[in-house]
């Protein structure tokens, strides 16, 4: 496998060799899971997605995926551990899909005499032994020439005589056990804690003349920014290692040494100022370097001081110390890396490799089973693209696509780029990367080359693209194809930096979408660009998909700084939810705002406030809230579009559904049809969900629409489950068609928990029943409660008959009933007789009616007292007037008889028109018959000629 310079093209060299192998689902599962470790679960998705192919696949699978683990490498949080884990992974992964390893030679150690440099460690010159000394009691400690920096067991053991090679700290073996440690064994303690584990050049160069400390003094790669795995000896069969500590048993302390409890410097030792090699050390040859593994121990500092040091070290050159060192290394996150070197140009991916989402196109709002971008729509600007980059790839030359932010300038030059040159291979620096160098990169080259600058105006610096940069590109038949806003066109237009605008190619992309293009939007099944296309304003389609996100989350959080401007968002939100598509009213929008409360603890900004922070633009393109005309608002189409899909929102409920009902039916500019097609499925959810209230909610919109036996059906089922208020409902609908009978028991239901109109309907049919029994008995008893009953309420007739019919059959009881009965029909003296016989059995109120009649006829003074200070009623404005009227004061009755009319009393206008009429005023009175006739008044529409004279048709 070919060893490359870019960590993430190499990851995809191995990622590509596993296809067509045995070893795919390992390794595609491996990568998966590392994409996710990194946040960039999506890429992890899609690469489960790719099936196992033929190896011929590799190369297209490899341009793939090299920038989608270069992007995931640049994003991610922790920029070392994510390389460090792929790196990991490479390592895992390669023996498999080379082969299996062979032997390889022993790590070599620098030939000049010294303390040998330990891994993550410097070991100062001395006798004494440091951490995992092995059982040699030379001079010479070794530590361990590993490749990697984790304290697992041992990986290579040296097979010459002396101390083991081991990894990092082990039970004592000596006086002083030290982890991460450098002994000190003289006068100046060196040490040097390294952070990653990369192989860079030596970190840290002693001051005193010697050998300097290295990290892992081990075989050099072939280039020195990615560590491959290398192979490595077994431990000797005789070598048994500890299960705890991978180490031999016998590797104790020697039996030769005493430690010094103070574990301070050794009193016979004398240091060696030069640090030098120590005379009586012979290196080992089988320790030396091989033909194939040249030594990377780096040689003594120079005379004029030491080296420079790059990243973290700990430096202990200007210190005193007395005692043991103990040093802890820690991961960090700063200080300076080696640069990933950019990739050649064999190395680009093609036109049609180009992962949008890395490349500068905005995310949209993800959705399940869709992909993580919705498909390209066609633009009216696609042609006048097409044509500029055709012309670029005869001649060379710069392209750029011009438009206001989120116009999706980025996805449209992308598309466009595969379309044209769907084999070129595109190159995407970073903003400020230094273009110079592309041109000797490029000389050549036989295939076109494509410079992609998505937001041109970061390459316009030092090293930039300018007029003698882009020649020489052009010389080489290079595109290069750039994007840019037409704020920043603007600004540079005038500056030298955009002297190169003026040699390119400007093809403008409108942000605001055109009907042709709207009507492509909602071909496709993605349910993202069809809710786009219809909610979406001026601002466009791009705009939408992309800010969507965005703008939901600023929406999100804004409710502890900002809980009413938050409410009357959402009330916006959900009206448009509920099907009310257009301005809503800014009073609408506070009193559903009001149902929410704002979140405890926060105290509410006023109304005007709230607004004037959800009027706010936000991302240079929309606010939260729309401003539709004087106290009218609509909520932002992005923002309609991710409440309906996000799970956590809470959905609307129905007394919102009901009000909007409400809405459209009352004002103009709603879709009726479209609120009720709406709030039917949202409460037909509701029922699935257990909610009784939206059955009753569903019986009163299937009423509102004509469904008479699906209103029915849904009432009743309500009342089943206790809904009052559709007992009541029922109970009505029921008396209306006739069906009293069936009514009943919703009724009772309803009227049992309050309902007066209920109780009321229940009473009249419950008379209607009582009626026909007392007919049914014929008996004297229920012939005077019938007549009691139906007193004068339909038919004298049949008052009379029935009272008739008891006294005919000598029931004394019926007496009271009987003078009633005559007094209407004025025959006073025969009412005068049936009264006192009543008051005489007992009957207290014939007794008091009795006493009226016989009592002296009152005055009108005292009936005009009355209907003017004690009655007050608003039916006694016309009393009164007839009162005035017949004491002859006809102007002050008029003026009465207006009063009633204007508090709703169609009498008044009718005696109005009679006074009127009687005062040779026709037309007049005509006109106050026809106001009185149109508030439904009997005599008005008879005077009117409306009516026939026949009294009878008379219904009270």
């Amino acid at each position: 496998m070919r060893r490359g310079t870019d960590l993430a093209g190499v990851g995809a060299e191995v990622l590509a060799a596993g296809l067509g192998t045995d070893e795919w689902d390992r390794v595609r599962r491996r990568f998966s899971r590392w994409f996710t470790g990194q946040r960039a679960a999506i890429y992890g998705w899609e690469l489960l997605q790719v099936g196992k192919t033929s190896p011929g696949s590799r190369e297209p699978l490899q341009a793939v995926w090299a920038p989608r683990l270069r992007t995931t490498l640049a994003d991610a949080v922790d920029k070392n551990a994510a390389a460090w884990q792929l790196r990991e992974l490479i390592r895992e992964l390669t023996p498999l899909l080379d082969g299996p390893p062979g032997p390889a030679p022993a790590p070599a150690l620098a030939e000049e005499a010294g303390p040998t440099p330990v891994g993550y460690l410097v070991e100062n010159a001395g006798p004494t032994p440091v951490a995992y000394l092995g059982e040699d009691a030379g001079p010479t400690p070794v530590g361990y020439l590993g490749e990697d920096a984790w304290p697992d067991s041992v990986r290579h053991v040296a097979e010459g005589p002396g101390p083991a090679p081991v990894r990092h700290v082990a039970e004592d073996a000596g006086p002083t056990p030290v982890g991460y440690l450098v002994e000190d064994a003289g006068p100046t303690p060196v040490g040097y804690q390294g952070e990653d584990a990369w192989p860079d050049p030596v970190q840290h160069v002693a001051d005193e003349p010697g050998p300097a400390p290295a990290r892992h003094p081990v075989e050099a790669p072939e280039t020195d920014a990615v560590p491959y795995p290398r192979e490595v000896r077994e431990p000797r069969p005789e070598l048994e290692l500890r299960p705890e500590l991978g180490l031999r048993p016998e590797l104790g302390p020697r039996p030769d040494f005493e430690p010094r409890p103070e574990l301070g410097p050794r009193p016979d030792f004398e240091p060696r100022p030069e640090l030098g090699p120590r005379p009586e050390f012979e290196p080992r040859p089988e320790f030396g370097p091989g033909p194939e593994a040249p030594s990377r121990a780096m040689a003594a500092p120079s005379p004029e001081g030491p080296a420079p040091v790059i990243g973290d070290h700990v430096d202990f050159r200007q210190a005193d110390i007395h005692g043991p060192v103990i040093g802890v290394q820690i991961q960090h996150a700063y200080g300076a890396r080696p640069p990933i070197a950019p990739p050649g140009p064999e190395e680009w991916p093609a036109a049609t490799a180009l992962e949008p989402l890395a490349h500068g196109v905005w995310p949209a709002r993800r959705m399940k089973g869709c992909p993580p971008l919705p498909p390209y729509v066609p633009r009216e600007a696609d042609e006048a693209l097409l044509s500029a980059l055709a012309s670029a790839a005869a001649d060379g030359g710069l392209v750029v696509v011009l438009g206001e932010p989120f116009a999706g300038k980025s996805r449209t030059a992308l598309a466009m780029l595969a379309a044209a040159l769907p084999t070129a291979r595109v190159y995407a620096p970073d903003a400020g990367a230094d273009l110079r160098g592309l041109p000797d990169m490029l000389r050549g080259a036989a295939e076109h080359r494509v410079l992609w600058l998505d937001d041109l105006d970061g390459h316009l610096g030092e090293g930039g693209l300018e007029p003698r940069l882009l020649a020489r590109l052009a010389g080489l038949r290079a595109v290069v194809l750039a994007t840019l806003r037409e704020d920043a066109y603007d600004e540079y237009r005038q500056t030298p930096r955009g002297r190169v605008l003026d040699l390119g190619q400007i093809v403008e992309l409108p942000r605001e979408w055109t009907d042709a293009e709207r009507a492509r939007a909602a071909e496709p099944a993605d349910p993202r660009l069809r809710e786009a296309a219809g909610l979406s304003g001026p601002e466009g389609i791009a705009t939408h998909l992309a800010v969507e996100p965005r703008l939901w989350a600023d929406f999100r959080r804004s409710g502890r700084k900002h809980p009413r401007g938050q409410a009357l968002v959402r009330a916006a939100i959900d009206l448009a939810r509920c099907g009310l598509r257009g301005p809503l009213s800014e009073d609408l929008l506070v009193e559903v705002a009001e149902g929410y409360g704002p979140p405890a603890g926060t105290e509410p900004e006023t109304v005007e406030e709230a607004l004037e922070w959800a009027a706010r633009e936000r991302h240079g393109v929309l606010p939260l809230l729309r401003r539709e005309g004087p106290r009218a608002w609509a909520a932002a189409g992005p923002l309609v579009s991710a409440a309906r899909y996000d799970e956590k929102f809470p959905p609307v409920d129905g007394a919102l559904w009901q009000r909007a009902l409400d809405v459209a039916r009352t004002s103009a500019g709603y879709d009726v049809k479209l609120v009720s097609t709406l709030a039917g499925a949202a409460f037909e959810r509701a029922v699935e969900g257990g909610d009784t209230d939206a059955m009753y909610r569903l019986g009163l919109l299937e009423e509102s629409q004509g469904h008479e036996k699906e209103a029915e059906r849904w009432l009743m089922r309500a009342a089943e489950a206790g809904v009052t208020e559709a007992a009541g409902h029922l109970g009505r609908l029921l008396v209306e068609r006739g069906r009293a009978r069936e009514a009943e028991p919703y009724l009772e239901q309803a009227a049992q928990a309050s309902d007066g109109d209920a109780a009321t309907l229940l009473a009249e049919a419950l008379l209607d029943r009582a009626e026909r029994w007392l007919i049914a008995a014929q008996k004297p008893r229920g012939a005077h409660r019938l007549a009691d009953l139906r007193f004068c309420v339909s038919d004298l007739e049949l008052t009379w008959d029935r009272y008739d019919f008891a006294a005919a059959r000598g029931y004394p009881h019926v007496a009271r009933g009987m003078g009633m009965y005559h007094l209407v029909v004025n025959e006073r003296v025969l009412a005068e007789v049936w009264l006192e016989r009543a008051a005489d059995a007992g009957d207290a109120t014939a007794a008091q009616i009795l006493r009226g009649l016989q009592a002296a006829e009152p005055p009108l003074s005292e009936a005009e007292e009355y209907f003017t200070h004690v009655a007050g009623y608003p039916l006694d404005f016309a009393h009164l007037g007839i009162v005035l009227e017949k004491r002859n004061r006809p102007d002050e009755a008029a003026g009465r008889y207006r009063t009633a009319y204007e508090n709703g009393d169609p009498y008044g206008a009718y005696r109005l028109g009679a006074l009127l009429d009687r005062q040779g005023s026709p037309e007049e009175a005509r006109q106050w018959y026809r106001k009185a006739a149109d508030l439904g008044h009997y005599a008005a529409r008879k005077a009117l000629g409306e009516l026939p004279d026949d009294p009878d048709t008379v219904e009270e």
